[in-house]
């Protein structure tokens, strides 16, 4: 049974709510709200938004690119393939190529390109490729591009291999997967799948090394382990070591992220003749890059121990990250360091904004009906995200909202007014904190810099704001409010 605030978000994306039609989408895509994952329905959702978007009038042209630009954010991420018999699917085939066309490069363009690859060339989807070929035979919507207007599907297929390999040599979240693709595209060699096969029934030492000397990676990788043997102890001779590194080195320039980890392991290591600490900690670096979580994990403890000699500008922020994502994929330890680094703030009950914050959240949900000047309803966006990460009255009203949100937290820095306050980095960890932070950002690009105006003015209008809100709220809609926003 659907979640009383699903079917709220259902009503309002029905009535041409865009960013309940997003929200929708997420739920779809997420599975919030207890939702099925549907990615056909999630893109269908997105459909509607965009052109929701598109009919809005032209008066405040930056705000509609800023959605539009969020918007492909989200259509990117969707799993193109699993949304092939949707009805959305021809505005996301057309989308796609959009996206993968794009002169300036960015996690949209990457993630389409991948998206497209993954549907056009991997072979797990070749039933649902015949089944393409025909549709774009019959279809109508097929985009009209130039680049791919007058290509046929094999055509389309080279397109998306030269899209898959530009994917494997660049640094992107993509690249290993990139690469796992290529070397599953790569033709069937009977020899070596014979040597591997005879490795893995019988042992065999020497299938192993033709194996690797033959070029297979996880050859290569699994004869360079075998050569390490790092259990804990320094008893591994140096000559052992060296052959170990040498058949790493092969595999880690294959892309493979465990050979990576295991060089720096052996760089560390004191009885071996390369012993070099700044080698030791690229190579962990390049493991981390490649998603490797043990080292993202050495990686964001070797920044934060170094962090007071780093030039970011907001100290632990790139520790933090590498951290957090090790976390992500459940290294325990992460836990731990990331309290460490990021504060906590998941219970918005206990924060001193969370009264006025409903009250807030209230007026912006019917700030035409309440007649809202712009600058009122600024304020009332910081006073909900003030409440979702505890700010102080003076982070509240001087934060950059269009700089808040970075992927895994939130960098609240004043300094630019308040030198003193050292700048605060708080974990986002629900929902709802992502939520308020995607209303606020739309609302806060679409606006005049220069509306908020400067401190005493800010203080000025917080007080007046703050009296309405109470005035206003805190007697008889009060229990409408807090029912709408439960």
């Amino acid at each position: 049974m659907a979640s009383r605030e699903f079917l709220k978000i259902l009503s309002s994306a029905r009535l041409g709510d865009v960013l309940a039609q997003q929200k929708l989408a997420e739920a779809y895509m997420t599975g919030a709200f207890k939702t099925p994952i549907q990615p056909g329905n999630a893109l269908i959702w997105l459909e509607k938004s965009y052109f929701s978007i598109k009919n809005q009038t032209l008066d405040d042209q930056h705000s509609i690119t800023y959605e539009i630009s969020e918007l492909f954010t989200q259509v990117a991420n969707i799993p193109l393939v699993e949304t092939f018999n949707s009805p959305a699917f021809g505005f996301g085939w057309t989308l796609f190529w959009q996206l993968a066309e794009k002169t300036v490069q960015d996690q949209s363009s990457l993630a389409a390109k991948w998206q497209l690859a993954n549907l056009l060339i991997n072979p797990i989807y070749q039933e649902t490729q015949s089944q393409l070929v025909d549709w774009i035979n019959k279809s109508t919507t097929v985009p009209a591009l130039e680049q791919i207007v007058n290509l046929d599907f094999a055509d389309l297929q080279k397109l998306a291999r030269d899209y898959l390999q530009e994917l494997s040599e660049i640094d992107s979240p993509l690249t290993v997967s990139a690469k796992e693709l290529l070397i599953k595209l790569q033709p069937k060699n009977e020899a070596l799948s014979s040597l591997w096969n005879a490795w893995l029934d019988k042992q065999d030492e020497e299938a192993l090394v033709q194996a690797a000397e033959r070029g297979l990676t996880i050859a290569k990788l699994t004869l360079g382990l075998r050569l390490a043997q790092l259990d804990g102890s320094d008893t591994k001779s140096n000559a052992s070591l060296k052959k170990a590194a040498h058949w790493l080195e092969l595999a880690a320039k294959d892309g493979d992220r465990d050979a990576w980890y295991v060089l720096g392991e052996i760089y560390r290591r004191p009885q071996f003749s390369g012993y070099n600490a700044a080698e030791s900690d690229r190579c962990f670096d390049r493991a981390a890059d490649l998603g490797h979580a043990e080292a993202q994990l050495r990686k964001g403890a070797n920044l934060w121990r170094k962090r007071e000699k780093s030039e970011e500008k907001v100290r632990g922020l790139q520790a933090s990250y590498w951290v957090w994502q090790a976390h992500q994929q459940g290294v325990v330890e992460a836990k731990e360091l990331l309290s460490k680094i990021l504060e906590s703030c998941p219970n918005i009950k206990s924060n001193e904004w969370f009264e006025l914050a409903q009250y807030a959240e209230h007026a912006i949900n019917h700030h035409a009906e309440h007649k809202l000047d712009e600058d009122w309803l600024l304020l009332c966006h910081r006073i909900v995200i003030a409440n979702q990460f505890n700010f102080s009255k003076a982070e509240l009203l001087l934060c950059d909202v269009g700089q808040l949100q970075h992927e895994h937290c939130v960098v609240v820095d004043i300094r630019w007014e308040l030198p003193k306050i050292l700048p605060r980095l708080i974990q986002i960890e629900t929902i709802q904190q992502r939520r308020a932070l995607l209303a606020a950002g739309k609302a806060f690009a679409g606006s005049d810099l220069e509306i908020e105006g400067n401190l005493r003015q800010r203080r000025y209008r917080f007080d007046r704001v703050t009296n309405w809100l109470i005035a206003t709220f805190s007697k008889g809609s009060k229990n409408q409010a807090d029912a709408e926003l439960a």
